[in-house]
């Protein structure tokens, strides 16, 4: 039970009918989960507006109601003892209403949050892998989960509702978590998830044209404002000083400001990048200078995998830790599905990786010519009721970069395979690109690693972490892990050699 009055304590608002007198048993605004003296709030989502819903959830014993909008009562309901709270933005109610509900968990934590375009999950976990080092216990909300003490919880969104948000908080703070680090889209921001605390420490990374369409940001610029909002919910900013927009970013920032990168204005810069590439093993060496110094090496190939270890080094540096411990965290720190290497042979390198559109594969593709394979061997395929052109760009950059594509079947949901892979073959039909097309992915992966060659670099990419494949409205389990392993006992049935 809540007391009603002290949940609505940092908001503005106006009490149009009823009482705050009393408590409540709990906060929703999923017309599913109302209860008896509940306090229901009205959010005005794409495909439903809560508002239509009120005289329901009144039925369901709704005790306060939460609006932005006008609403039409039934004469049973005017004048009655339900609270009808009017605020400016529910969403924003919401946020501070859950933080109360909760008891301010985000007070009782250092709470770090990432934005940028690429590179949120791998610093949350590198962040967390280092900390953790060092003795912190921290939690984790992020892409790809949720990680509170030893429970890990599947993520629906990047950044949660505001309500899931401070429910994560209070069960860390409740399992003895000192530390939050948390990926901060967007979405998130703009859709006030975020709202109702302070962040510690906010971070940016890098942003790019992407997710720019109607049902997210009507504009580039739009994006970058949505980003920027950080940078005033924030005490301490860490941003990539050599990114193009880094003052759109800034732009009326209320923080203090810390740099990273590999200008020589940062105060934590990188340089002598060195390219590690040893038996089925890909890695970077460089420097850092300015508030730390030293020499660092990441088990992460790449010239952004610098920009992420760097990005933690300086988070981590805010706490304390040395580059030491840094170092030593940073050379265990994994993430599922982000470039994750695949021991299979030493005589090639494997890896999953979760590049799903153009820009992260043309990424991915172009960091591993760098480390001049023999053969660069690229698998992926395209979900299903999805844009064709995503299929389209990513058949062409695969065509362009790779040696070999291997196209297959990905999520395709109520699509038939071959039709999505008829419009991959389009794409790379622009280019000079070898290519092979094989439906199931299993046999997919088992034809990469039969033909695999000395020194090749064979990238599964597109489903990363997840374990599953989706077909006409069902998910099959399907994990690229077990596929490789699957593949490989196969093959040396076969008297295939690693």
């Amino acid at each position: 039970m809540k007391s009603i009055v002290e949940l609505f304590e940092k908001l503005d608002y106006e009490l149009c009918q009823g009482s705050l007198d009393g408590e409540i048993t709990s906060l929703t605004s999923d017309t599913r989960k109302v209860e008896k003296d509940c306090l229901f709030i009205c959010i005005k989502g794409t495909a439903f507006d809560g508002h239509t819903a009120v005289n329901d959830v009144i039925a369901s014993g709704a005790k306060v109601v939460v609006i932005q909008d006008e609403i039409s009562l039934d004469d049973k309901y005017q004048d009655s003892d339900v609270a009808i709270v009017k605020v400016n933005n529910t969403r924003v109610a919401q946020a501070y209403l859950s933080a109360a509900y909760f008891d301010y968990p985000a007070d009782k934590l250092q709470v770090i949050g990432i934005t940028g375009t690429k590179g949120k999950t791998t610093t949350t976990y590198m962040v967390k892998s280092i900390l953790e080092g060092v003795g912190y216990k921290v939690g984790l909300i992020g892409t790809i989960e949720a990680i509170i003490g030893d429970e890990v919880i599947p993520a629906a969104n990047t950044t949660p509702e505001s309500f899931t948000i401070q429910e994560y908080f209070a069960k860390m703070v409740e399992v003895g978590c000192t530390h939050v680090v948390m990926e901060v889209s967007s979405q998130g921001l703009m859709m006030h998830r975020v709202d109702g605390f302070t962040f510690d420490v906010g971070i940016f990374t890098n942003i790019e044209p992407d997710h720019i369409g109607p049902n997210e940001h009507e504009s580039f610029e739009d994006y970058m404002e949505c980003k920027s909002r950080l940078f005033k919910k924030c005490k301490i900013g860490i941003v990539n000083a050599d990114d193009a927009h880094l003052e759109n970013i800034i732009d009326g920032h209320t923080c203090k400001l810390m740099s990273y990168g590999f200008s020589q204005d940062a105060d934590i810069k990188a340089d002598n990048v060195t390219l590690v590439h040893k038996s089925g093993y890909l890695g970077v060496q460089y420097d850092v200078s300015g508030l730390v110094n030293g020499e660092v090496e990441v088990d992460v190939p790449g010239k952004f995998s610098v920009y992420n270890s760097l990005t933690a080094i300086a988070i981590c540096h805010y706490y304390n830790v040395s580059l030491e411990d840094m170092a030593d965290a940073l050379k265990s720190a994994k993430v599922k599905g982000r470039i994750e290497m695949v021991p299979v042979s030493s005589r090639f390198t494997l890896m999953i990786d979760y590049a799903h559109n153009a820009m992260s594969l043309e990424s991915l593709l172009t960091t591993m010519k760098e480390y001049r394979p023999n053969r660069l061997v690229c698998l992926f395929g395209c979900g299903g009721n999805r844009s064709k052109l995503r299929r389209f760009e990513m058949g062409e950059v695969s065509g362009r970069y790779a040696d070999l594509t291997i196209i297959t079947s990905d999520n395709p949901r109520f699509e038939k395979p071959q039709d999505i892979i008829d419009d991959i073959k389009t794409g790379i039909g622009k280019t000079t690109g070898d290519y092979v097309e094989i439906i199931d992915r299993k046999e997919a992966i088992k034809y990469a690693i039969e033909h695999a060659q000395e020194k090749d670099i064979i990238v599964l990419a597109g489903k990363g972490h997840e374990d599953y494949q989706e077909i006409e409205g069902k998910k099959y389990p399907m994990d690229e892990r077990v596929l490789v392993a699957e593949a490989v006992e196969e093959l040396k049935a076969q008297g295939w050699e690693a």
